[in-house]
């Protein structure tokens, strides 16, 4: 039977380490006690857990709405969790999001969308969600959840680039989904980067430097006082600044001029004008001018994450 639904795929991150850390019998304990709590906040706005996945959980939504819904709580409630567990415990979820034709086979379910779904998961960060973009048709962004996009992602076994968005989820959001506790523990500890964080690497003419989650943010621009310098005159003395949030390294525009933003593999650039996005993989920053202009200063990035 085929139906029109959209599909979530929750995976903990760096439960791999846990399971070396804590031996077989209490590792499964603990990514069972998440993964099934993950399975009832699914069902309580209307999904389906179509089956668990080890760590991980796979379901069905009829609606768009619903599923984005589901995945914010899931992050925000899990947020609130972490800190009173034991460390070893601290497991972080990503999120894959997909809108598609599925096919339901004796219960289970097959497909573009799934498959994306599952991809979108295993190419996340710590703490994220990543969205096609039809998971995202018809819904508004609430207060305190916004869409950014990640640009056009080749993903392994479809022919076409699939257009991505993180849904980004913000920690003091005023909400009723949400109730913050004053004295709550920071979801990153820069003493734990190699299982939660990341590295962007920026390099222009000569200049190569390399910056770990913990130390961002840090700004691009003319200024000596800049972590990055490039010095051109299309450069503004603070040109933009390059962010750590939810899990993700983020490029904010500050300048008069803008910047265009060009992904490895991608045949269209990014225009940022007072504006932001997230940065994935490989690619390159025109500051000040497009990448028509051939002598524009461009900065090549490079972001990693852990392997786990």
């Amino acid at each position: 039977m085929s139906v029109q639904a959209t599909v979530v795929f929750t995976d903990l991150f760096g439960s791999t380490s846990v399971y070396e850390a804590l031996g077989n019998a209490q590792a499964t304990r603990a990514v069972t006690q998440v993964t099934s709590w993950i399975a009832k906040t699914i069902e309580s706005h209307g999904g389906r857990v179509v089956k668990m996945l080890g760590d991980g959980v796979l379901a069905l939504f009829r609606n768009n709405r619903s599923a984005i819904n589901a995945v914010v709580e899931i992050q925000r409630k899990h947020q609130q969790r972490m800190p009173q567990m034991a460390t070893a415990y601290r497991l972080p979820i990503r999120i894959g999001v997909a809108s598609g034709a599925v096919e339901i086979v004796a219960g289970d379910c097959y497909g573009d969308a799934v498959n994306v779904a599952a991809r979108l998961s295993d190419l996340s960060g710590a703490h994220q969600i990543w969205a096609n973009s039809a998971a995202l048709d018809d819904i508004n962004e609430a207060e305190g959840v916004r869409f950014r996009i990640l640009g056009p992602i080749s993903i392994r076994g479809r022919a076409e680039p699939c257009t991505v968005y993180q849904v980004d989820w913000e920690d003091d959001a005023p909400s009723s989904l949400l109730t913050m506790q004053s004295d709550m523990v920071p979801l990153f500890d820069p003493t734990q980067t190699d299982t939660l964080g990341g590295e962007i690497e920026l390099v222009w003419m000569e200049k190569r430097k390399s910056f770990k989650s913990f130390d961002l943010p840090i700004h691009i621009g003319r200024l000596r006082q800049a972590e990055f310098v490039v010095d051109d005159p299309r450069v503004s003395r603070t040109h933009a600044r390059v962010d750590w949030r939810n899990g993700g390294v983020m490029l904010v525009d500050l300048s008069s001029y803008g910047c265009w933003v060009r992904f490895s593999g991608s045949s269209s650039d990014l225009l940022l004008r007072r504006e932001e996005c997230v940065l994935h993989g490989h690619g390159e920053i025109a500051l000040g001018s497009s990448f028509a202009d051939l002598s524009a200063p461009v900065v090549h990035f490079s972001v990693s994450r852990p392997q786990v």
